[in-house]
This record gives structure tokens, C-alpha cells and sequence, in this order.
């Protein structure tokens, strides 16, 4: 490749080793997202009262940052993080027109995506979640956890 060390070629192609990371990046979101999907129906089924309900916040934007990474592989751990603490909390904050609520009134899902009652303290948990989210991106990315190939020794 001659186009100094960036993955892309001479003339703008992208190399294997950029498409194989992006794929590898997808799936461990992707797994990651189901591991919190998975995470959050434990905490639903054996845990109640505040402490449940402040980890499914926090998991609800952990699942967000994950899917986040799904759809944007290249994206560095702190975009994803931020993108899914502004998603969370602009559903948290849609949640004062009163719509989710009448949404969630007629179906599941929106009663799940959307939420139905503001609550300031699921601001805080989000960011928590957002945090925990980026720490363990930041620590899979980071340049000692790359496996190392014949190139980069």
C-alpha cells in the first residue's frame, strides 16, 4: 500500500487488513450487544427496586454504544460512548412531551426503547453506563490487545 500507513491505497481502495479489522470490530459489538441484552434480563429477573432499575439504565446505554460500534466499526471508543450517552439521553428527555408514554400505553417495544417517565437521576446512571461502555472499548482497542501479525512485529 502506498498511501502512507492510513489503510487506504494510492487510489482510495480500502486494504484486507481495514475490511477484516471492521468485520472483527462488527462482531465483537455485535456479541457484545447480546451479552447486554442477556445482562439486563438477569438483572430483570433477579434483582428489583432502585439498584435494578439504575443497572438496566446504565446497560440500556451500554447496549446503545455497542450497537453504535456496530454500525460505525471505525469509530473511536469515546465517539461511540458519546453517541449512545446523547441517544439515552435524549429519549430520557423526549420522555417530557409525553409521548413515549402514550406510545408505550400501545406496544411493548416502544414501552422498552423509549421508556414512558422522566426520572433526572437516569441521566447520571446513563453517563455511568457510557463510561463502563468506553472503558472496555478503550481497553479492547487499545495497541497492546491488537494481535499482533507477521507486519507489526
Amino acid at each position: 500500500m502506498t498511501g502512507g500507513g492510513d489503510g487506504v491505497g494510492a487510489e482510495g481502495e480500502v486494504g484486507v487488513e481495514e475490511v477484516w479489522t471492521a468485520r472483527r470490530t462488527r462482531a465483537v459489538a455485535a456479541v457484545a450487544a447480546a451479552l447486554t441484552v442477556l445482562a439486563g434480563l438477569g438483572v430483570r429477573a433477579f434483582m428489583d427496586g432502585d439498584l435494578a432499575k439504575y443497572a438496566g439504565d446504565a446497560l440500556y446505554t451500554v447496549l446503545i454504544c455497542a450497537l453504535a460500534a456496530v454500525i460505525a466499526p471505525g469509530a473511536r471508543p469515546v465517539v461511540t460512548a458519546g453517541a449512545g450517552l446523547a441517544f439515552s439521553w435524549a429519549v430520557e428527555l423526549l420522555q417530557l412531551t409525553g409521548v413515549p408514554a402514550e406510545l408505550s400505553r400501545h406496544s411493548t417495544a416502544a414501552r422498552l426503547v423509549l421508556g414512558s417517565t422522566f426520572n433526572a437521576p437516569d441521566l447520571l446512571w446513563y453517563a455511568v453506563g457510557a463510561g463502563f461502555a468506553w472503558a472496555v472499548a478503550a481497553l479492547a482497542t487499545s495497541p497492546g490487545s491488537a494481535p499482533r501479525t507477521s507486519a507489526s512485529r
